[in-house]
């Protein structure tokens, strides 16, 4: 079965270190994809699409500059994906996903730890199914590399970028037969 990503109930939101003691958070605006699952509710593929240019981080000037050719360069590479590639059962309802990130057309592997809740049928009477997901990654694989030194070798930014990813899935609405 396949689920699509209801964008109105789908985050993904990350921190980076600035000057190596304030913590800056910020999202991505515009994200889609989708989660395939076996009969049983277990995932078996997740595929996730952030549009580069709806990243958000609450200054203006700020979120220029990580559009710009320095960071996502979000008018070569408009979009950052991610798809799995192996989602390990960890008991419960913890998972381990292990996957491909690319940025900037740079795919290297992610690791994300994950919890899924089980289905229900909503108000509308819609199924809907929710996770959450958390990771790490270090921005440098990535080819993400603008810096600056500043006295005692303390970074601008951070190069380790922590990120949490909240989702609902909607279940294919069954079609009428005629």
């Amino acid at each position: 079965m396949q689920w699509n990503l209801d964008p109105s109930h789908t985050s993904v939101t990350f921190s980076v270190k600035h000057l190596g003691f304030f913590t800056v958070r910020g999202r991505f605006k515009q994200v889609g994809g989708l989660v395939e699952a076996d009969e049983q509710g277990r995932p078996s593929k997740i595929d996730v699409t952030l549009e580069a240019a709806s990243i958000d981080t609450s200054e203006p000037q700020r979120d220029a500059h990580l559009r710009s050719p320095d960071f996502l360069h979000a008018e070569q590479y408009p979009y950052l994906r991610f798809t799995s590639t192996r989602i390990e059962a960890l008991g419960g309802n913890n998972y381990r996903v292990e996957g491909e990130l690319t940025i900037r057309d740079v795919t290297k592997p992610v690791t994300l730890e994950a919890e899924l809740t089980p289905a229900i049928v909503d108000s509308d009477g819609l199924t809907r199914v929710g996770g959450s997901a958390e990771g790490r990654l270090n921005r440098k694989d990535w080819g993400l590399t603008w810096n600056q030194v500043l006295e005692r070798g303390v970074l601008l930014v951070g190069e380790e970028v922590k990120f949490s990813i909240d989702v609902e899935a909607l279940a294919p609405i069954p079609t009428q037969a005629a």
